[in-house]
């Protein structure tokens, strides 16, 4: 049997404290379940060449876990990543972005807001020609490779998406709930090449997907007294998939929508925030091999609101798409209609960020 530490995840959880596992289970279900079948000789040579044995195959578990209060669902599969996959020619597509670049010209060869642009030192905003919200920019990069950013340029993508959407509320006091969302490359939906994010800011109530995670967590204080969002991350903690690093969470998300979610919390859109939003994008491009993303960031509204966002984190997610390399989307009719089906490892994935992002230093 392929085995992973995400597989043992049940005999994890039950080791735990009874604290801690009471506090898992009222946020989590879990089960793990055991798939078996018979390869035929003709076919076991293949067998062992792709996926190392035949044991691999012929049992293979599964973990089911289910976030009780937001409905987000994840079958792991270690074995899915060993999937024959065909493969495409990127540089190609990259050369055809590159010579018919809108994005390099963005003064002249994009509209503006309403409100006018906002000028950084890595990226100026744009309106959106082609919105889904009243409220729909962009942040226009300066250099046309997305995946070659610096700290400084991740600092000042966020920093101008702020500002954008300070400005915005300025012209629309109504609308007040922000989110960005960065697309890094085709695979991940960028229909252009040239870096860039969305940015968006709506009235009335929060996107459905949000709204719907601040629905969770008034619940889960209404039935428990407790924090969600704090309680999320000692459930993560408890298990080995999250570590604390100059007061923001990260977490390998047990939830994941596809392979390597991983979710950076803190209380404020602070500096050491901005930092670390860096610094896990930097172990997925260099330590973990990402080269196409879809990051969001979402803050409590701008202005008051009449439902309550007590305990609502700023909060980002970033998720791997995969190599863009391969045809194959990473997304199926499992992920449209029923859960996701992911391959990676939250446990391992853990284990990573812990050794890139260095340990707090106690001067005290």
């Amino acid at each position: 049997m392929f085995d992973t530490p995400v597989l043992s995840l049940d005999g994890i959880v039950d080791s735990l404290p009874a604290a801690e596992k009471a506090r898992f289970e009222r946020i989590y279900a879990l089960t793990a379940t055991v798939g078996e079948l018979r390869v035929p000789e003709t076919m076991q040579p293949w067998v062992e060449q792709q996926f190392g044995s035949l044991d691999a195959v012929t049992r293979q578990k599964i973990v089911r876990v289910t976030n009780k209060l937001t409905g987000e669902e994840t079958l792991f599969s270690k074995l899915r990543a060993s999937r024959p996959q065909d493969t495409g020619t990127v540089d190609v597509e990259l050369a055809y972005s590159d010579a018919t670049d809108f994005f390099s010209r963005p003064y002249d060869s994009t509209p503006e807001d309403v409100f006018g642009r906002v000028v950084g030192k890595h990226c100026v905003t744009a309106s959106n020609v082609a919105k889904f919200d009243s409220f729909h920019g962009l942040l226009v990069f300066n250099d046309f490779n997305p995946l070659d950013f610096t700290r400084a340029q991740i600092i000042d993508y966020i920093d101008v998406a702020r500002e954008w959407a300070l400005k915005a509320h300025q012209t629309q006091p109504e609308a007040k709930y922000f989110a960005l969302i960065w697309n890094c490359l085709w695979r991940a939906g960028a229909s252009i090449g040239h870096g860039h994010a969305h940015v968006m800011l709506t009235g009335g109530r929060h996107y459905a997907r949000i709204e719907r995670l601040r629905r969770a967590a008034v619940s889960y204080r209404q039935d428990n007294g407790g924090n969600y969002f704090d309680d999320l991350f000692r459930c993560h903690q408890a298990v080995g998939c999250a570590l604390k690093r100059d007061g923001v969470g990260i977490m390998a998300y047990l939830t994941p929508f596809k392979d390597k979610e991983v979710i950076i919390m803190a209380d404020e859109l602070s500096q050491s925030f901005k930092e670390k939003v860096y610094e896990v994008l930097a172990c997925f491009r260099d330590k973990l091999g990402v080269a196409s993303f879809n990051l969001g960031l979402v803050t409590p509204p701008l202005a008051p609101t009449e439902e309550s966002w007590q305990d609502f984190p700023v909060m980002v997610r970033v998720v791997d798409r995969g190599n863009p390399h391969h045809r194959a989307s990473d997304v199926g009719g499992m992920e449209v209609y029923a859960a996701s089906v992911v391959s990676s490892d939250p446990i391992e994935i853990t284990g990573e960020l812990a050794k890139w992002l260095p340990e707090e230093v106690d001067n005290g």
